[in-house]
Parts: structure tokens; C-alpha cells; sequence
């Protein structure tokens, strides 16, 4: 797979396994923000209620996302070109650039959580250019970077090396996690504010969500649409079901949500400076990829190198300032939730509801900038924009449902008005 290839997947090259695919999410959402989404909820809610919470929003924001997965064997496009009859031409250059942008935010993120428990760790080994945040963010940023400019090959043997390592560790941190000592005592502690329950699922369904303009990207590889949409649900759902608790339970044992003292606090600290290492490498090898298909979406005639590195550098300069991207990572879920909830609205509404026929004439169509479905879908944008709307309107009742509901009404409704093309 070309991290900046945008062209129609060829019949011949649906090669891919669902098993395979299966793997691909389950190795991109084993990451320390999903570890961090478990922390962020536990905070503010009680241990039973956020269990509950993170139950929930793991498999609503998974069906969502799986939902949309079989679009890519049909279509055999990225999610990107997947959206242009929806939207239009110009409306999915929306949707590329907010999956461009948040893709900095993701690759900060990642390089931040990682680089606090390496931080740690390395002032004890090394000293105090060791325990420096920024010196580590800055340091995986750039290795996922180099990495992914050596080509695919290069991805797939970090991979093979990283990826059964990180089980190992998971593994070792989910027993730690039953095992520390106060786990007990804080299970029964009560929360730390009183924020309405709506808001942690919004957090929890925003962080799932945040995959769903991946839908297509991996899934084009796959020929079976029934196995593409059920690797990818139990590749979000069971890998969120696992890591987020042990988040939320870490959290409270160590009474804090900073990624390197609840590491500390479960005797792991070496150990989880690995894992969450190794996790953010591999995670942003897939941000890289996405943000690359997003790019060439726009401008298909950029170079595959300057992508690359346009996209690593960015996102692992804007890690360098470690204290903002944690303070604000519940905000940055929501905000994305709200952006995120109405696309998948809209497109389940345009390819299921209205059941668009997928032939060969379409998918060219999708390339065709005086074609069809050049400019900007009113009815697509205008579903997008109300169903954001109605994620903030919701206010505490929760932004999910309204958002999802209101984007697929007012797609329909407008298409009345103004059908696409």
C-alpha cells in the first residue's frame, strides 16, 4: 500500500484478509491515547460508571465506523474520494481538510503521552537530558516520520518487531492493573466532578469516531464486505474494551492522569515507557498514511517525500509543547465528535438509506472534477453543518445521537431540493 495513493484499488490487488484487516486497527488502536480516553473519563466519574460509559461508546462508535467499512471493497477508493458523491468534490475537500489538520493533533498527542513515561524513565537511566518530555517527543516523531518515508517495506518490519511486543507489555500492564495495590480503595471512590454521564460517552464515541475517515482506506484491500465491516468493529471495539478501563483503573490508583505516574504507580514504569513507545510509533505510521491520503486528495500531483515529511515534522513540532495537548485532550474529543458524528451521518444516509448502485462508471465518476459531482453537495454540507449543530445544541443530553440523527434527516430532506450532481 503507497502511503499517498489515491488511484481505484484494482479487482487483482483485493488481496487482503479480514483477519488482515482485523489486525491493521487492532495495531492503530493499540495506542496511548486509548489508554488516555480511559484515564480522562475515570477523573470525572466513578470507576463502575465509567466502565459502563467506556463499554457503551467502544461499540456505538465502532458500529459507526464499521458500518461505513464495506464502502471500501465496493468502492475499492479511499474514504476521502468514498465521500465526493455525498458532499461533492469540493465538500470532501472539507472532510480532507479535517482529517489533514486533526492528524497533527493525533501525532502531538501520541508523541506527548509517550514522551511523559519516557521522560521518567530516562531521568532515572540517563539524567536530565533523558527526563526531558520534549527531547522524546520530538525523537519518536521524527523515527515514525523516517520510517514511513523509508516505504512500505520498512512500516512492515517495524511492525513485526513492535507490534508483538506491545501485546507482551499490554498483557503485563493488564495484570499489573488488577494487581496494584489501592485498586480496591479506588474503585469505590466517588468522582472527582459533576459532569453530566452524556459528556463521557460523547468522549468515548468521539474517540472511536475519530476512525471513521479511515473507513475505505484499508478496507478497498479487503474483497469481502461482511468481513471488512466486522474486522474493523471488533478490531475498534475489543481493543478499546481492553485499554481504556486499565487507563481509568491506573488513573485512580495513581490518582492522576499524567500517562507516566500512573505508569509509576503500577510498578511498570520501564516497561510502559516501552509499550506506549512502540504504540505511538506504530499509531502514527497510520495518522502519517491518512493525513498523505488526505494531502493527495487535494493536490494529487505533490511529491510522496514532501507529504510525508510536511506531515511527520509538523505534527512532532507541535508535541514539542507537551502541557497543552493532555489538558485539552477531553475538549479535543469532543470538538472531534461533533465534526466527526454527521460525516458518518451523512454517508450511511447517501450509500444505505438511499441505496446507491456502485458500478465501474461511478467509481471514475469520482475523479471526474467537471464531472457529476463537482463543487459542493448542498445537501451534503448543509447535513454536516446541522448535525454539528445539534452536537453542541445537544448540550447535557448528549451530542452523539442528536448529531447522527439530524445529519441523516436533513440529508434526505434536502436532497429533495437539491439532489446530488
Amino acid at each position: 500500500m503507497n502511503a499517498a495513493d489515491i488511484r481505484p484499488a484494482a479487482p487483482a490487488e483485493q488481496t487482503q484478509s479480514p483477519f488482515d484487516l482485523f489486525l491493521i486497527f487492532v495495531g492503530a488502536n493499540v495506542v496511548a491515547t486509548t489508554f488516555q480516553v480511559g484515564a480522562s473519563v475515570a477523573t470525572t466519574f466513578t470507576l463502575a460508571r465509567t466502565m459502563v460509559l467506556i463499554g457503551v461508546g467502544s461499540v456505538a462508535g465502532a458500529a459507526l465506523v464499521a458500518a461505513l467499512a464495506p464502502l471500501g471493497p465496493r468502492l475499492r477508493v479511499p474514504s476521502v474520494i468514498a465521500a465526493r458523491p455525498a458532499l461533492g468534490i469540493a465538500g470532501a475537500s472539507l472532510v480532507a481538510c479535517v482529517l489533514y489538520i486533526s492528524n497533527f493533533a493525533w501525532i502531538a498527542l501520541n508523541n506527548v503521552i509517550a514522551a511523559s513515561a519516557c521522560a521518567r524513565v530516562g531521568a532515572r537511566w540517563i539524567g536530565a537530558i533523558g527526563g526531558s518530555p520534549t527531547a522524546w517527543a520530538v525523537a519518536l516523531g521524527l523515527l515514525a516520520t523516517v520510517i514511513v518515508w523509508r516505504g512500505p517495506r520498512a512500516v512492515a518490519r517495524a511492525d513485526r518487531v513492535a507490534v508483538p511486543l506491545m501485546v507482551i507489555v499490554a498483557a503485563a500492564l493488564s495484570v499489573a492493573c488488577w494487581r496494584a495495590p489501592g485498586a480496591a480503595d479506588a474503585a469505590a471512590a466517588g468522582p472527582a466532578a459533576a459532569v453530566p454521564w452524556s459528556r463521557g460517552l460523547d468522549v468515548v464515541v468521539g474517540y472511536q469516531v475519530s476512525w471513521i475517515l479511515m473507513f475505505a482506506d484499508y478496507s478497498r484491500y479487503t474483497r469481502s464486505e461482511r468481513g471488512s465491516a466486522l474486522a474493523v468493529f471488533l478490531g475498534l471495539a475489543l481493543t478499546s474494551a481492553w485499554l481504556m478501563p486499565l487507563g481509568a483503573i491506573a488513573a485512580r490508583v495513581a490518582g492522576s492522569s499524567d500517562p507516566g505516574a500512573m505508569l509509576d504507580a503500577l510498578g511498570l514504569g520501564t516497561a510502559g515507557a516501552v509499550l506506549l513507545a512502540l504504540a505511538t510509533v506504530t499509531t502514527n505510521f497510520v495518522n502519517i498514511y491518512m493525513s498523505s491520503l488526505a494531502w493527495k486528495s487535494l493536490t494529487p500531483r505533490a511529491g510522496d517525500a514532501a507529504v510525508i515529511w510536511s506531515i511527520g515534522i509538523t505534527g512532532t513540532a507541535l508535541g514539542a509543547v507537551p502541557g497543552v495537548w493532555l489538558e485539552q485532550f477531553t475538549n479535543f474529543m469532543v470538538i472531534l465528535g461533533a465534526f466527526l458524528v454527521p460525516v458518518g451521518g451523512v454517508l450511511v444516509a447517501h450509500y444505505y438509506v438511499r441505496r446507491v448502485r456502485v458500478n465501474e462508471a461511478l467509481i471514475a465518476e469520482l475523479y471526474d472534477e467537471t464531472g457529476a459531482f463537482r463543487g459542493v453537495s448542498i445537501a451534503g454540507v448543509g447535513a454536516w453543518a446541522a448535525g454539528a449543530a445539534a452536537f453542541f445544541a445537544a448540550g447535557s443530553i448528549g451530542g452523539t445521537i442528536p448529531a447522527l440523527a439530524a445529519s441523516v434527516v436533513v440529508y434526505l430532506a434536502l436532497l429533495r431540493v437539491w439532489p446530488p450532481g
